[in-house]
């Protein structure tokens, strides 16, 4: 939506991209992972968890003004925030 609404504001893109890169691949993660039985559930869970502490501190930081780089998504959040 933010890409949608803001998509001549490179600080809005940057960190709706990165959001997109870093969430996705743990959504992905937590689907491979709950494949496996019992292990796999409990780490799926704690993926969870701590998915939902680094949106917070993502939101927190974006709304203070920062640009919060994380290190591979920042990258690609960056160059595509760019184009």
């Amino acid at each position: 939506m933010f890409l949608i609404l803001e998509k001549d504001n490179k600080f809005v893109c940057f960190h709706a991209y990165q959001s997109l890169v870093v969430f996705g691949s743990l959504q992905i993660i937590v689907l491979v992972f709950n494949i496996i039985p019992v292990l796999g559930v409990f780490i799926s869970w704690a993926i969870s968890v701590l998915s939902f502490i680094l949106w917070i501190v993502l939101i927190v930081k974006a709304s203070q003004g920062l640009k919060y780089k994380l290190p591979i998504a920042g990258d690609i959040a960056e160059r595509w925030a760019n184009k």
